[in-house]
């Protein structure tokens, strides 16, 4: 037996409501440029939008000009979308809570995640959307899920219970000392002012 091995997530496709409301929400809410427009092909009375997210993948979106937009909770039964997370710069983070009361849109105000901060808000048909700020870089050639996985295996260790900014510091600092060569006979801290 063997795996289909993934390499990220190439699109998500959302039931929207009619084709303006969708553009107006992914693009003018979010900044996400409109990129590609078709029939949904496996339904003629449907119209299928192609965003992108920022990373060059794809967010699209199904819209019927019968459907109106519902501002109920989208359901959260087991096998549902709870949410979906789109990564932002810490300057554009830092200007949500603003931006998003400018509009009137209710939001959860700035939750510490620890590892990033989020705010959480539902677009026009319910689904809760996350923007999220790793406040990290990772080193270069590494991956902020390398860094996740060593700050977990630290935190772990530590018997801490969530991963803090300390876990992320040592896990970018144990990285680059396995991937990054020296010249220096000892890579161990020192105290130049002793």
């Amino acid at each position: 037996m063997r795996k289909l091995q993934v390499q990220g997530v190439h699109h998500i496709t959302i039931t929207g409501a009619d084709r303006q409301s969708s553009i107006d929400f992914w693009e003018g809410v979010l900044g996400m440029p409109f990129i590609f427009d078709q029939p949904n092909l496996d339904n003629p009375d449907e119209g299928h939008l192609y965003f992108d997210p920022g990373d060059g993948r794809l967010i699209t979106i199904f819209t019927n000009e019968k459907r109106t937009p519902v501002h109920d909770r989208t359901p959260t039964d087991p096998g549902c979308v709870h949410h979906l997370a789109f990564n932002v710069s810490h300057a554009t983070f830092a200007q949500a809570v603003e931006r998003l009361d400018e509009r009137g849109i209710r939001h959860s105000g700035v939750k510490d995640r620890g590892f990033m901060d989020s705010i959480y808000f539902k677009d026009p048909l319910g689904l809760l959307i996350e923007l999220a700020s790793y406040r990290f870089e990772p080193p270069r050639g590494s991956s902020h899920a390398e860094v996740m996985i060593e700050a977990h295996r630290i935190r772990v260790a530590a018997g801490d219970y969530n991963i803090a900014e300390k876990h992320l510091a040592d896990a970018i600092e144990l990285i680059v000392r396995r991937s990054q060569q020296t010249l220096s006979d000892s890579r161990a801290p020192a105290d130049p002012y002793a």
